[in-house]
């Protein structure tokens, strides 16, 4: 294996890592279901920390994530300034929550739509992304627009909003293996060259080395029988 296949291994958690975070963020968004709360400073509150944790994990994926890293911490920024604004949510009104979770849903939909075409070769799941973003894409648009809302409806967004970030964590998973399977296809798997010889025969120092010495038994004999032996000459 290269020098940079060895970084790059090293450097990466394994895949199921991110599966045990995916359905960990799908039991978040079953939790989030179950609040009963009415308030808009508790939903905020609610908003404000699932932003803030999607953050920790995109910057988490700047370090180990197999690529696109300067994404994932663009990612990173603008979760963290969203979610700050959902917890101070300066509004204090349904309206003014929804339009942080709107665009929370729609860089996030865009993100995950770039990425699916982007990472398409080296990721099987790259469809499963690409409808994740879509949904994404359109439920901020809906946030963001004047449409009646209710305090239950933002619990739903806010529930879909770990649901998403489970089902990204999901196909990051099988990224990370797809990615690993890559690498080990390039170890370089080239013999080594050979560096002993096979060892040639000592000659025998009490063998005759004189030309009749070294001719066959049955040659000489054919060469006397034509020629004569040295006798007769």
């Amino acid at each position: 294996m290269t020098a940079l296949n060895v970084t790059k291994a090293a450097r990466s958690l394994p895949w199921w890592v991110y599966l045990v975070t995916g359905a960990a963020w799908i039991i978040v968004s079953w939790l989030v279901l179950g609040f009963n709360s009415r308030s808009v400073v508790a939903i905020a509150t609610l908003a404000g920390l699932v932003i803030l944790a999607a953050a920790l994990t995109e910057f988490l994926m700047v370090i180990y994530a197999p690529g696109w890293k300067w994404l994932h911490a663009i990612l990173g920024v603008l979760f963290v300034v969203t979610g700050i604004f959902c917890l101070i949510n300066p509004g204090r009104t349904f309206f003014w929550l929804a339009a942080f979770v709107g665009w929370y849903l729609l860089f996030k939909g865009a993100a995950d739509i770039m990425l699916a075409f982007l990472t398409k070769r080296e990721n099987e799941a790259w469809w499963l992304g690409l409808i994740v973003g879509i949904v994404e894409v359109l439920l901020g648009f809906w946030a963001a627009g004047r449409f009646d809302r209710s305090a239950y409806t933002l619990v739903v967004l806010v529930a879909a909003i770990a649901l998403a970030r489970g089902i990204t964590d999901i196909i990051m998973a099988f990224r990370v293996r797809k990615h690993g399977e890559i690498e080990i296809d390039e170890v370089d798997v080239t013999p080594a060259p050979a560096t002993a010889t096979a060892a040639t025969p000592a000659a025998d120092p009490g063998r005759a080395t004189t030309p009749e010495a070294q001719v066959p038994n049955g040659t000489q004999e054919s060469a006397n029988l034509r020629g004569g032996g040295p006798s007769d000459r």
